[in-house]
């Protein structure tokens, strides 16, 4: 009994209600005055913040894993990412997942990583993915702990595969156990709206999913209406949906890094009221993926990343690294260049 009243204290302590989530949210991220329907219209909604006072809503991409050419781990060019999301005035940061190849890292890899990152102070929330290879409870506890110690906001792990309702549980509540920290599912393979939701009512930490177990936008009506304001609905996909997600009531999204800053303007604007400017400035984003090669070059041409960096992934072929998307020509570097100076330069936050 006692454990349980202390999870209940620590799901308490994670919450805030609206008013001072927009405060918190004003002086960290700009001022965003909710008006009309959308993602913090539904009656009794509250919206999850850290236990440093960061708001776990709004563009929280998955972070990049930049190596030097011989696949070393270039800890600078990961502090250099974090550094342009808080140029960028973006929510927060997700690293590693699998945009990130976190099964490519090793520990000692994981740990100078997350260091990197924590080593980045600004506005921007940190949350760490503690998953790891076979899904080894104790040593994602070990990771879970290491994120409580860097100051982490949260932590975020892809469900178990496999692994029946009780033992997702399980595994859950021993990472809360391990660091006390808000918990972010993303939900893979075949996990159902009825899982999800019975998770969080088990795991009182856990306080938004990524919901990449079936179509988002189909499951949004009966995830948000089962869960109420325990959950906060985020998708991945490349933020190529974002706009409609908004619309359904989703609090966040989880894109590539190079264009989040324009994503979260797109999402300051839409929770101020403004969705007219939020929907013009999504279409900037969804002309500017239109070009090939443009989340893979994007890091190189904002000057973020080496160009000669190669991108950790998981491994699929025996390969240990990278560089997304194969060849890309100069013509098409020039592309995405020209782009972003003609029809992006008022709009790149960064």
């Amino acid at each position: 009994m006692g454990a349980g009243r202390e999870l209940d204290r620590k799901g308490r302590h994670m919450r805030t209600n609206r008013r001072t989530f927009l405060l918190r949210s004003a002086l960290g991220l700009g001022a965003l005055a909710c008006a009309g329907g959308g993602a913090l219209a539904r009656d009794g909604a509250t919206a999850a913040v850290s236990p440093n006072g960061k708001p776990l809503s709004g563009v929280f991409p998955i972070g990049w894993t930049p190596c030097r050419p011989d696949n070393r781990l270039d800890t600078d060019a990961i502090a250099r990412q974090r550094q342009f999301l808080h140029r960028g005035r973006v929510a927060g940061i997700a690293w590693p997942q699998n945009a990130s190849g976190w099964q490519s890292l090793t520990p000692a890899e994981w740990h100078a990583g997350a260091e990197a990152l924590a080593s980045a102070k600004g506005s921007g929330a940190l949350v760490l993915g503690v998953q790891t290879v076979g899904f080894d409870t104790a040593a994602s506890q070990a990771y879970a702990r290491k994120a409580k110690s860097l100051d982490a906001d949260a932590i975020i792990s892809l469900t178990p595969p496999g692994a029946d309702d009780a033992a997702v549980a399980a595994y859950f509540k021993a990472l809360s156990d391990a660091c006390g920290l808000p918990i972010m599912v993303q939900a893979v393979g075949d996990v159902s709206v009825e899982n999800l939701i019975a998770l969080a009512r088990a795991v009182p930490a856990i306080v938004a999913v990524k919901d990449e177990a079936g179509d988002p936008l189909e499951r949004a009506p009966d995830l948000l209406r089962g869960a109420g304001d325990r959950l906060e609905d985020f998708s991945g996909g490349g933020g190529l949906t974002f706009f409609a997600e908004l619309e359904l009531g989703f609090r966040g999204t989880m894109p590539y890094a190079g264009m989040a800053d324009v994503l979260q303007a797109c999402f300051n604007a839409y929770m101020a009221g403004r969705k007219t400017e939020a929907y013009d400035t999504f279409g900037r984003f969804l002309a500017f993926n239109s070009l090939p090669f443009a989340n893979n070059y994007v890091m190189m041409a904002r000057g973020v990343f080496a160009e000669v960096a190669i991108m950790r992934a998981n491994p699929t072929t025996g390969a240990p690294a990278r560089r997304r998307g194969g060849p890309i020509t100069p013509a098409q570097k020039a592309q995405i260049r020209t782009a972003l100076d003609t029809y992006l330069k008022g709009h790149l936050v960064a």
